[in-house]
């Protein structure tokens, strides 16, 4: 069966068009159907010298050909300069998002693939942004939504996101944690197929609070909610000192780590597989993966855009819409 996957390339002066252009060259075995400005594109792909022929969606539609790339219309408030952030289209970005939510919602595409963005620009422009997962999560009603990203190897969920590093600790309860291990738990099953997953725990705390003598979120708050799954019969292990847990004695038997803040794991990860990773947001009613890295306005329009990541990010998203309860 061929899925139709919605992508969103992002912010339009970074380097989500260039992607989505070096994709169109491609031959895919789902059809991919892009958000997008079809003019911002046709001038993006001459400034790269690649061909590009864009389709527009019909209710008659039929899977394209390489070079030719579906496109249902977003357009651009103003024109776009590659590397040069334009605060006048950031509703452009978001009237993409919200036109590949409602796709997935409607039963068009089965999946959503988004292209990064600039979280600065948008909110330089006075639209509160703190970034994709939390946006979804307000889009789809959803109550509880888990950020991970993931390699072959190695799967990474966060416990918080977005948050500035001196306000984790005051995060980091019981209410915060229990919604989040039950929506990794249940997405590993119904999404990755996973039918006893393995979840390891990190502690907030150099060596896991060192029994209490390095902190106490270990001792008051980690360890019980660990211990309620467990009695439970679910195979929740820590909570585990973060620098010995990326090992392999503890990788081996996991399904997914859970890091308590974002740069507590992510950058594991990405020394691991950064160019093949994908972010994943998990606890929405659709599928939704994403490039694991930024806008690279620096290299925006020159060709240097390296695919991995958007690769990995569609084929996660096949799997998971693939996947059979």
């Amino acid at each position: 069966m061929t899925l139709n996957l919605a992508l969103t390339p992002g912010e339009p002066s970074g380097v989500g068009p260039d992607l989505l252009i070096q994709l169109a060259q491609e031959k895919q075995q789902q059809q991919i159907i892009a958000f997008a400005d079809p003019d911002m594109l046709a001038e993006r792909a001459t400034m790269l010298g690649l061909p590009l022929n864009l389709v527009e969606v019909q209710d008659d539609f039929v899977s394209s050909t390489p070079s030719e790339l579906a496109v249902i219309t977003v357009k651009v408030a103003m024109p776009v300069e590659p590397g040069v952030l334009n605060q006048a289209n950031a509703p452009y970005v978001l009237n993409c998002l919200d036109a590949a939510i409602a796709s997935c919602q409607e039963g068009l595409c089965q999946a959503m693939v988004t292209g990064p963005v600039q979280k600065s620009i948008i909110n330089d422009a006075g639209i509160k942004f703190s970034g994709h997962t939390e946006y979804l999560a307000e889009k789809t009603k959803s109550d509880t939504v888990v950020m991970m990203l993931a390699t072959e190897e190695l799967r990474v969920a966060l416990a918080t996101t977005h948050v500035p590093l001196r306000d984790v600790p005051d995060a980091i309860s019981v209410e915060l944690l229990m919604p989040i291990i039950d929506v990794l738990y249940q997405d590993l099953q119904n999404k990755f197929g996973i039918k006893q997953p393995t979840i390891l725990v990190s502690g907030l705390n150099p060596h896991a609070g060192e029994g209490g003598h390095l902190g106490h979120e270990e001792i008051n708050v980690i360890a019980p909610v660990i211990r309620h799954y467990r009695e439970a019969g679910r195979n929740i292990v820590g909570p585990l000192p973060a620098d010995t847990l990326f090992t392999q004695k503890h990788l081996m038997s996991a399904d997914a780590v859970l890091v308590m803040y974002h740069d507590q794991g992510l950058p594991v990860l990405k020394y691991q597989g950064f160019g093949r990773a994908a972010n994943i947001t998990l606890g929405l009613p659709i599928i939704r993966t994403s490039v694991d890295h930024g806008t690279a306005l620096d290299i925006a329009g020159t060709g240097c855009a390296d695919i991995g990541s958007l690769h990995a990010a569609i084929k996660v998203a096949v799997q998971m819409a693939s996947v059979k309860i």
